[in-house]
């Protein structure tokens, strides 16, 4: 019996992966390609006043970034940092993370093309949604100034570091996330009968509630929650309380409240989450209200709907080993070569004066490039090495500031959290 759950298991695991690696694989090249020719520092020309217009910059700006949660807080509170508007940034931090370019080329392969419409629309009206209230409650009159000299980096134009960011850098930043996600679907469409939601769930506003209130604290990057959704649909979920999962699930997560409650303010961070919460609940309603055979999977499983077939099965087998082996290449990179890379640069580092401090809140390769950039700027720091797996920095100069180390952390959404 365990032997033939586990080969049902693995059997979905690897048809689910077949489906989205051409989409995701073309999805991770245009990241890279988002990275290097549009670096973050231009969107504060489009985001610096307190009007409707900033606001429609940021949402749309941030609707094809592949930016995940983790990530697009210490961006979107760098730009607040650095000049944009609080409305500007509210928009930017709801709409980028409920999508991007891979998600919704994945949302395509797996969902269709209504999905794939409706995901990117509802960002962005979200994201004018959250702006425009954060502006009119809010009440920002004058433009506001840069609190310190804290940037984002700016990449190398090469093509050289534009894939070696799209297929290392943030493959590393979603790869446990898009593991868990594909595993999770794998493992409902095994386990529930395909029943389950019609049986169970009285009513399809129930349905949107619960995924609602599921999907809220827990942490789902938008590419990862793609294959959930289309599992749970094929178990007779509602396509808007699909679409409430796909909202809800990368946008907001209770590891974000406390940086936002901190850094950002407090009505500024409930708008922002009673904006996803309600836009889920209605562009979930709205859908609803639609025809659903035009968000239905068919019944043999979501690698077998309508559009297979678009892409001949020897690219998605091909695709589905060259993802594999990447996702691989980035967990040994993440996990294991970390400490390596710590020991070396301590070693030659001898001759120095050598400062570890604990930081909190770095999730991903953005917030280690963030950390490093800002703090190398400091006066007397020489060198900054950001270790994600140990949640540590070293500062490598004489007579340090860590007041001042604090002040540009803090400014940065992260926390300082003492010295080791």
């Amino acid at each position: 019996m365990i032997t033939g759950f586990l080969t049902d298991f693995l059997h979905e695991l690897w048809k689910l992966t077949v489906e989205m690696s051409p989409y995701l694989l073309f999805g991770f090249l245009f990241a890279g390609i988002l990275r290097v020719f549009f670096p973050r520092k231009l969107l504060l020309k489009y985001m610096g006043q307190p009007n409707l217009k900033s606001v429609f910059h940021a949402a749309m700006l941030g609707v094809p970034m592949p930016l995940c949660s983790c990530g697009v807080l210490p961006t979107g509170l760098s730009l607040r940092h650095n000049g944009a508007s609080k409305g500007a940034t509210n928009a930017f931090l709801i709409s980028t993370p409920q999508t991007g370019v891979d998600s919704i080329l994945v949302t395509y392969s797996m969902l269709g093309l209504p999905f794939a419409i409706v995901r990117p629309i509802a960002a962005l009206v979200t994201g004018l949604a959250g702006g425009a209230l954060t502006n009119w409650l809010t009440r920002e009159k004058t433009e506001p100034q840069a609190k310190n000299n804290a940037q984002d980096d700016t990449p190398p134009r090469t093509i050289s570091y534009m894939l070696r960011y799209a297929f290392v850098e943030f493959l590393q930043d979603i790869s446990k996330w898009l593991v868990i996600g594909l595993m999770i679907a794998a493992l409902i469409s095994v386990v529930l009968p395909d029943d389950f939601f019609s049986a169970f769930i009285p009513n399809d506003f129930i349905g949107m509630f619960v995924i609602l209130l599921a999907a809220i604290p827990i942490y789902f990057c938008a590419t990862a929650s793609v294959p959930v959704a289309a599992v749970l649909l094929m178990k007779g979920l509602s396509p808007g309380a699909a679409l409430v999962l796909l909202m809800a699930g990368p946008a907001v997560n209770s590891a974000s409240f406390t940086v936002l409650f901190k850094s950002f303010g407090r009505k500024e961070t409930w708008i922002y989450i009673l904006t996803i919460a309600s836009g889920a609940l209605i562009f979930g309603n709205l859908i609803n209200m639609l025809p659903h055979e035009w968000f239905s999977i068919m019944q043999d499983g979501p690698h077998h709907h309508h559009h297979h077939g678009l892409i001949p099965e020897w690219v998605g087998t091909a695709s589905a080993i060259v993802l594999t082996l990447l996702v691989i290449n980035a967990f040994v990179r993440r996990y294991f070569k970390k400490h390596s890379k710590m020991a070396t640069t301590m070693h030659t580092s001898d001759n120095h004066n050598v400062t570890t401090i604990s930081v909190g809140g770095m999730e991903c390769n953005h917030c280690k490039n963030s950390v490093e950039t800002n703090l190398s700027k400091l006066d007397n720091i020489q060198q900054v090495v950001a270790n994600l797996q140990d949640q540590t920095v070293q500062l490598t100069g004489e007579n340090i500031d860590l007041d001042q180390v604090k002040q540009t952390l803090d400014t940065l959404g992260y926390r300082f959290e003492g010295q080791k």
